[in-house]
């Protein structure tokens, strides 16, 4: 049985309980939000395990134009420029933001920001807290602002299952638990929901991070762009552990290289060897896996006793594991990680259905591209969850439509699918892969059911990948392993009017969100 909330009929209503979502919540304040989490707040969200830490020009040999270079050298061509840019130049900013938060990044014996490296940045600028606890630290202080703010009602336990839509776009949430549900009547919502790693056997993300918000705005009529794209971490612990503890990139930084069983460094000569971009050292991993190898990150000779001090969450997993990194290399594997596609946002976080607003991973703003640079995706979250906000302050609640009866999905289960869309959606891709996985995952995706929405999100990543016929960053495709200039575009998708398939078209760069509206529509 449904009940309407109407007690806070109207209200801002928010979808995720990671930094995007805390954010958005917090600087909406004194407006009256609701803030919806599957899990109790710090729980469950992806945020809270991020290690490496938050991307900022604030060092002094460095610039926000370099900083957004480097983030276009990543993305493989198919980054915005003006996005990288704006995002870049607020950094620093959003740095002095999460200060006022009570954050302590941390400092060198000057006083100043301690610097860290990461793959494919020129520069020292991954500012951190506690080594490798950025996300746990951020998390903790937001959790507690949060709480101390009257303006926001925080709803756990019941994770938003559908965006109610009608003429005049977004019409309410539908949302439900283990034992109830409930109608969020409002005009305006924020989804903050995180990505998908789930979908895949090997991930370092939360077991629900299944692509929920994904699916909620591809069912309410939303576009959505750059869904191939999928980031695999190259070094995630390698001990059976499921998700997978993540070995950050910043180990690299500071020097570990990359082994097999033999003692062989197989990075070595390879560009920026160990600190190439995450799509290439993924695939190098992983050939040497395939190979019938093992693979090993080797921070003795580099770090040895100083790794517990500059890594101790790091050392914490590898020593519950049988393993002390400061004596044994760290056995490896690649690990979905990150998405860099989602639902299409302009600058403002706007989706293409009104009423809609999207940041964090959940959304494509255009920054990434084909491949996310280190550190940029806490940066992100909380310049647009800012950007959101502001464009929210100036809206109301507008006229709520009368209450109407809806049907209940049931709650996602995406186990029957991670086998299936690990083995054909994962690092290396093929035409006879994909379109198998193609019509597996139509048959999954409209027919209702547990399976559906995961199913949902997985065919939005097939299809993508499928149409592109080029490897570009974060998708790589054996039979099409080169990039091509015809393919600078970005794939846009959206669920038909008649809910039964997906419509999907090349938008040229540079595009607008008007044209990927356009693209999606036709």
């Amino acid at each position: 049985m449904e009940t309407i909330r109407s007690d806070h009929a109207g209200s801002v209503v928010v979808i995720g309980g990671g930094l995007a979502g805390l954010m958005t919540a917090l600087r909406l304040a004194p407006q009256p939000v609701i803030l919806l989490a599957r899990t109790p707040l710090g729980e469950g969200a992806a945020s809270a395990w991020a290690q490496g830490g938050i991307a900022a020009a604030v060092g002094p040999d460095d610039a926000p134009a370099l900083h957004a270079a480097d983030t276009l050298e990543a993305a493989d061509g198919l980054g915005d420029a003006a996005v990288a840019a704006r995002i870049a130049a607020a950094a620093p900013g959003a740095i002095a933001l999460l200060e006022r938060y009570g954050i302590a990044f941390d400092r060198d014996s000057a006083g100043k920001p301690a610097l860290g490296l990461e793959a494919a940045h020129g520069r020292r600028r991954i500012v951190h807290v506690a080594g490798d606890g950025t996300g746990a630290a951020i998390m903790r202080a937001l959790v507690a602002a949060v709480a101390a703010t009257p303006s926001i009602t925080v709803i756990e336990g019941l994770e938003a299952r559908r965006l109610l839509v009608d003429d005049h776009g977004i019409a309410g949430v539908l949302a439900a638990g283990p034992f109830s549900a409930c109608l969020l009547p409002t005009r305006r919502v924020v989804l903050a929901a995180g990505g998908l790693g789930g979908l895949y056997r090997h991930t370092t993300n939360p077991l629900g991070a299944v692509g929920h918000g994904v699916a909620l705005a591809a069912r309410a009529g939303a576009a959505l762009a750059d869904m191939e794209f999928v980031q695999f971490h190259p070094t995630a612990l390698d001990v059976g552990l499921d998700p997978m503890p993540l070995v950050s990139e910043a180990v690299r930084g500071e020097g570990a290289v990359l082994i097999d069983e033999t003692g062989a460094r197989f990075m070595a000569g390879k560009g920026h060897a160990e600190l190439e971009p995450r799509d290439v050292v993924s695939r190098a991993v992983a050939a040497r896996i395939a190979a019938g190898h093992q693979a090993f990150l080797d921070a003795r000779a580099v770090l040895g006793d100083r790794f517990t001090g500059r890594f101790p969450l790091i050392a914490a997993r590898c020593r519950a594991a049988g393993i002390d990194p400061t004596r044994q290399p760290i056995p490896v594997r690649p690990a979905v990680h990150y998405h860099m596609g989602g639902i299409a946002v302009d600058g403002d976080g706007r989706s293409t259905l009104d009423g809609l607003w999207a940041c964090g991973e959940v959304a494509a703003t255009g920054l990434h591209g084909a491949n996310r640079l280190a550190s940029n995706s806490l940066l992100e979250a909380v310049v647009m969850a800012d950007a959101v906000a502001r464009c929210l302050a100036g809206t109301d609640a507008g006229a709520l439509p009368a209450p109407r009866p809806v049907a209940l999905p049931p709650a996602a289960d995406a186990g029957p699918l991670r086998a299936l869309v690990s083995d054909s959606l994962g690092v290396v891709r093929n035409r006879a892969g994909l379109s198998a996985a193609v019509t597996r995952l139509e048959e999954l995706a409209f027919r209702g059911g547990a399976t559906a929405d995961p199913a949902l999100v997985a065919l939005l990543i097939a299809t993508a990948a499928l149409r592109r016929e080029e490897s570009r960053g974060g998708h790589w495709r054996s039979d099409y392993p080169t990039s091509s200039s015809g393919w600078r575009c970005r794939l846009v998708q959206r669920v038909a009017d008649t809910g039964t398939h997906l419509t999907c078209r090349a938008v040229p760069l540079p595009d607008s969100l008007q044209s990927i509206a356009q693209g999606a529509s036709s």
